[in-house]
C-alpha cells in the first residue's frame, strides 16, 4: 500500500557524485526513525531483496554498542566486510546531521575496501520524530515509523515524518492488535507530506519489503542515469 502521487519520482540528486578518482560514487540512502520502528529489519530486508543485482554496503549507528551491525551479521544479509558500525557516543543526531565525519569515514572506507558500490545504506541509531540526515552525508532519506507507536504519529509530524523522501509505516500486521487505524494514518500522512510518498509495510508478509525496494531502485536509476 502506498500513497503519494510521486512515489516513483527519484529524490536523489547528482551533486558531488564523483569520487576523487573520477568514478561515480555509490548512492547513499539514510534510514532514520524512532527506537523499535524496524529500521534494522528494513535494512536487512532491503539487502536480501537487492544484493543479487546490486553491490551494496551498510553503515550502522548505535550510541554505545554494535548491536545493529551484529544483527545484520547474524542474519548474513551481506558479507562482514560490507558492514561498518559507528558508535556515536552521543545523540544519534550528532553523527548523522551535525558532525558527520565518522559516518563519512565509514562510507569512504567501504568504497575503498569493497567498491565499486552501487548503494550504501546508512542507518541512524533510534531517535525521535526530529531525526534528519545531513545532505552532506546522504542523497535521500527514508523515515521509518510503526503502527505500534500510535496511529497519531503521522498527524504529529516533525521533520522526519514531513520531509523524508520516503515515509515507511511499518508493522501493519500489528494494527488490529494495537488499535491503530491504517486509513487514518494514511490520510494524516498525506496531509502532512503532500506529494511526498508513503508506503505501508509488514516485513512478515511475503515480499513485504517490495514497495521500499522499488523506491530504492528508482532512486538508483536516477543516480546512475
Amino acid at each position: 500500500m502506498h500513497i503519494g502521487h510521486q512515489h516513483d519520482t527519484p529524490a536523489a540528486v547528482g551533486a558531488d557524485a564523483a569520487r576523487p578518482d573520477g568514478s561515480r560514487r555509490a548512492l547513499r540512502i539514510g534510514l532514520g526513525g524512532p527506537v523499535g520502528s524496524g529500521k534494522t529489519a528494513t535494512v536487512a530486508a532491503l539487502c536480501a531483496a537487492l544484493r543479487d543485482t546490486l553491490s551494496i554496503a551498510v553503515v550502522t549507528n548505535d550510541i554505545y554498542t554494535r548491536e545493529d551491525a551484529e544483527f545484520l551479521l547474524r542474519n548474513a544479509v551481506l558479507p562482514p566486510e560490507r558492514i561498518q558500525a559507528v558508535e556515536t557516543g552521543a545523540c544519534p543526531h550528532t553523527a548523522i546531521r551535525d558532525d558527520i565525519s565518522a559516518n563519512l569515514e565509514a562510507v569512504e572506507d567501504l568504497e575503498d575496501g569493497v567498491g565499486p558500490l552501487d548503494l550504501i545504506l546508512v542507518e541512524s541509531g533510534g531517535d525521535n520524530l526530529t531525526a534528519t540526515f545531513s545532505k552532506g552525508l546522504v542523497d535521500a532519506q527514508v523515515f521509518v515509523i510503526d503502527v505500534a507507536g500510535g496511529d497519531d504519529i503521522p498527524r504529529k509530524g516533525g521533520p522526519g515524518v514531513t520531509t523524508a523522501d520516503l515515509l515507511v509505516v511499518n508493522k501493519t500486521d500489528l494494527a488490529p492488535y494495537v488499535g491503530s487505524d491504517l486509513g487514518r494514518m494514511a490520510r494524516d500522512a498525506e496531509e502532512q507530506r503532500g506529494e511526498l510518498p508513503v508506503v505501508f509495510t509488514s516485513l512478515r508478509a511475503p515480499d513485504g519489503i517490495a514497495p521500499v525496494a522499488d523506491w530504492v531502485r528508482a532512486q538508483l536509476a536516477a543516480w546512475t542515469g
